[in-house]
Formats: structure tokens, C-alpha cells, sequence
């Protein structure tokens, strides 16, 4: 078999180089270069049989150059790489017939894998032309999916696979992660689907609405015949069995408007449980997209408080700024209510807040009143404690074995190292104040964080 010849466009030296002798290694010959014209040269030349590039070479956006590329040479798959990890530049690549999309930074191997697959596929040759413009003056404000983390790659290179497809997607994740914010997406970036996006909140309705609306009435057709639509069906779990079937009829003629569904609960286990149709299910779970919790996903949240601020101020709101610990605490919590939580508090801190700066004050302030309201007005440290034992020391407690005698240690000291740890934090590291926080002698706070294992420098 002849060598391939891969063209490699990066303008940073260093990724460069090491993309380079990467494929070579792997059997492959390299052309690599910085500049887009040198790129389109060897492209119009017929030379090359993949390419390798990154989204924007000097001022030069590659996508300004991908539809002369597919004129000239439509069989040539062309992989695009990325910093800027955003839904619109997946979504970009896919409309602009770029083979795949690989957000930076990535796994050499994966490259390597994915130029394989490129020259060995022969849906290569399929060419996806970009009808209408993606753009975006804030960033997120046309397609409001916020995040740059691995977990988010994930969910932007499916949505960019199949956005351009009929292909039935359900979505998966716990409530306030996004799903239907994925589900609009899917619908306004693709170019098989015209029509209106309907979205039915199936656990607000009554049953006789959604099927009235659904499948139509002696008066009035319903939504789901109409081919050009897409219709988003949020907890679809709580679907009748009347609708159901019905769905299950319409599915298998496929003429209908495309569904998106979602659920925060595995639809296998209503299967099992006799609540949702085995058949329905299978033709639910064409495209699987689970969003991510933001617990998973903490790295975005500087983005997302970034883009909620900057929502907050386009609807007439004091613009606002985040001080350094206050982002910081909002980075260790855990946020329960995910990204609709995050959005919810922002939003109010910059509606009611007046100062220019939120403080970690505030985000305490704000994030005690939630857990307050959701604990019930007796609630305290002790029974917050309490509901965290039940979760996770209940189990231990109950099956016993090689652990008994340990639990009540293990217990205290993983109270204890966290409660160190806060109390170094308010006095940035001095051990003297700390101990004075904590009513402890220094010689007891030092012999303490030698047994925890914490670091004493």
C-alpha cells in the first residue's frame, strides 16, 4: 500500500513539530506548514490525502477556506483542531464538511486513530454544505451551551454529528444540567429541519392536553405529523401509555416531525418496571447524550458566571464582577441544582446586590439561605451531618465486616481534615491563627495534620 501523505496546518511551532513527528512515526509522510495559503496551494494542487489543521492559521479562519476546498476536492476528508472548544466551533466544523472535529488539548494517539479512520472511511467523501451562518457576538448568546471542559467536548461533538440528521436523540441528566438547551441546539445549528421547535414539558401537563396536541383533534392536526419539526419531549418517562402508542405508530412510518426526548431517570428501568414501552425505548435510543452534572464540570463555571453577568446586564441589571474567593467558592460546592442553580443565584446576587463586586460573603450568604430552605427551618449543622451519614456511612454501619472499629475514626478524620483545612484557608496558612480559630493548642493542630496526612510546611 502507498504511503499517505497528511497535510498538517498549525501555526503554533510546537504542537506542530509534535504532530508531525507523531504521524510520521506512524507511517504516514507530513506536509506541514503555518500558512493558509501554502495549505490551499497543496489542496488545489490535488497533493495530500487528509489534512490536519487548526481552526485559525495567523488571522485566517479555516472555515473561510473549507467551502473552496470541498469544490475542488470534495473526497478529502479534513480533520479540524481547536483551543476554543466551544459548541459553535463543533457545530462550524460539521456544517463545513470537515471530517471531525478534535478539541485541543488531545491525545496524540487519538489524532493518529482518527487520521486512520479518515482515509479508511467512505463517508469521507460526503460533502455538508453550510446553508446558513453560525454567529455569535457574545459568544453563547445564540446557542447558550457554556463550557469548554472534556465532558462538554463530548456533548458538542455529538450534537456536531447529528445535527444534520432525522435521527430520534435522547437526552439524559439530572435536572438543571441543560438538556433542553442541548435538545434546541440540535435543532437550530442543523439544516435538516426548517420548521418550529415545540417543546412539551410532559411532567406539567395533563396527558388529554399532550395528546390533543401531539396527535391532533377532530379540529386541528397535531405537531407530530408535521415533517419539518422538531419536537423536544422533556421527562418523557412521564409519556401516557395512550401516547405511547401512538408515538410507537408514527415512529415506525417515519414521516413525521423528529423527536428529541429527555429524562433524569434511566428509561430502562421504567422499561423493566412496566411504566414505558420496550419498543418505544429502543427507537428513543437511537443517539444517546448524557449532560454532564455541573459537579463534573467545574472548570466551566468561571465561563458560565461570565456569561450569566453578561445576560444579566443585556436585561438592564448593574453590570457586575466577581472577586477571586468568592469564584473560588463557588468552585468548591457542589452545586445539587446544577447549572440552573449557578444561573438562578447569579442572576439574583446581580438583581439585588449593590456593590459592583460579589464577595464570597454574598455567594456564603446566598448558598446558606438555599440549604436552609431545603433543610426546613430547624435545620442545623447536626442534621445536615446526620443526612450525610445516612448516605454514606449507613451502608458500612450495616454490612460490618473488616471495617468494624474503624468507622467512628475514619468519621472524625474525614470531619476533621476538611474543618483544618477551612480554617487554614481564612488565615492563609498561618498555623498560629489557625489553632487560635480552633481553640487547639499549635502543637496539637501540627500533630494532627501529621496523622491526617496533611502537608506541614
Amino acid at each position: 500500500m502507498s504511503e499517505k501523505t497528511v497535510l498538517l496546518a498549525e501555526d503554533d511551532a510546537s504542537i506542530r513539530l509534535i504532530v508531525n513527528q507523531t504521524l510520521v512515526t506512524a507511517g504516514y509522510a507530513v506536509r506541514a506548514t503555518s500558512s493558509p495559503e501554502a495549505l490551499e496551494r497543496w489542496v488545489r494542487n490535488g497533493e495530500g490525502d487528509v489534512v490536519v489543521t487548526d481552526v485559525y492559521l495567523t488571522d485566517t479562519p479555516i472555515f473561510e477556506l473549507l467551502p473552496s476546498f470541498k469544490l475542488v476536492r470534495p473526497e478529502l476528508p479534513i480533520i479540524v483542531m481547536s483551543g476554543q472548544n466551544t459548541i459553535l466551533t463543533a457545530a462550524s466544523a460539521a456544517q463545513h464538511g470537515a471530517y471531525d472535529y478534535l478539541p485541543k488539548p488531545f491525545d496524540i494517539d487519538q489524532l493518529t486513530d482518527l487520521v486512520g479512520r479518515a482515509l479508511s472511511d467512505a463517508k469521507s467523501t460526503q460533502v455538508a454544505a453550510a446553508k446558513k451562518p453560525i454567529s455569535d457576538a457574545s459568544g453563547n448568546a445564540a446557542v447558550p451551551l457554556v463550557g469548554r471542559s472534556a465532558v462538554m467536548q463530548d456533548v458538542y461533538r455529538i450534537i456536531s454529528r447529528v445535527m444534520n440528521t432525522d435521527l430520534t436523540v435522547l437526552i439524559e441528566g439530572e435536572s438543571g444540567t441543560g438538556k433542553e438547551l442541548a435538545a434546541r441546539a440540535v435543532h437550530d445549528l442543523g439544516e435538516s429541519r426548517t420548521g418550529p421547535f415545540h417543546s412539551l414539558d410532559l411532567s406539567m401537563r395533563p396527558p388529554q392536553e399532550v395528546n390533543a396536541e401531539l396527535f391532533g383533534t377532530e379540529d386541528a392536526p397535531g405537531i407530530a405529523f408535521d415533517r419539518q419539526a422538531t419536537i423536544y419531549l422533556d421527562e418523557v418517562g412521564d409519556l401516557s401509555q395512550e401516547a405511547q402508542t401512538q408515538l410507537v405508530k408514527l415512529m415506525r412510518e417515519e414521516g413525521g416531525a423528529r423527536i428529541i426526548a429527555s429524562t433524569r431517570q434511566p428509561l430502562s428501568a421504567l422499561v423493566e418496571a412496566g411504566e414505558f414501552r420496550e419498543d418505544l425505548y429502543y427507537r428513543m435510543n437511537v443517539v444517546r447524550i448524557e449532560m454532564p452534572p455541573l459537579r463534573r464540570r467545574k472548570d466551566d463555571i468561571p465561563e458560565l458566571v461570565k456569561a450569566f453577568l453578561i445576560r444579566a446586564e443585556a436585561r438592564g441589571l448593574a453590570p457586575k464582577q466577581v472577586a477571586k474567593p468568592a469564584m473560588e467558592l463557588m468552585m468548591a460546592y457542589d452545586w445539587p441544582g446544577n447549572v440552573r442553580e449557578l444561573e438562578n443565584l447569579i442572576f439574583r446576587l446581580a438583581a439585588l446586590s449593590p456593590d459592583a463586586t460579589i464577595t464570597q460573603r454574598d455567594i456564603e450568604r446566598e448558598l446558606r439561605a438555599e440549604t436552609l430552605k431545603e433543610q426546613g427551618p430547624d435545620a442545623s449543622l447536626e442534621s445536615e451531618i446526620e443526612t450525610l451519614l445516612h448516605r454514606y456511612v449507613m451502608a458500612d454501619l450495616l454490612q460490618g465486616g473488616e471495617e468494624d472499629g474503624k468507622i467512628y475514626h475514619n468519621v472524625l478524620e474525614q470531619v476533621e481534615r476538611p474543618l483544618i483545612k477551612l480554617a487554614l484557608s481564612v488565615t492563609s496558612g498561618n498555623k498560629l491563627r489557625t489553632a487560635a480559630l480552633l481553640g487547639v493548642n499549635r502543637n496539637t493542630l501540627r500533630a494532627r495534620m501529621g496523622v491526617l496526612g496533611m502537608t506541614d510546611d
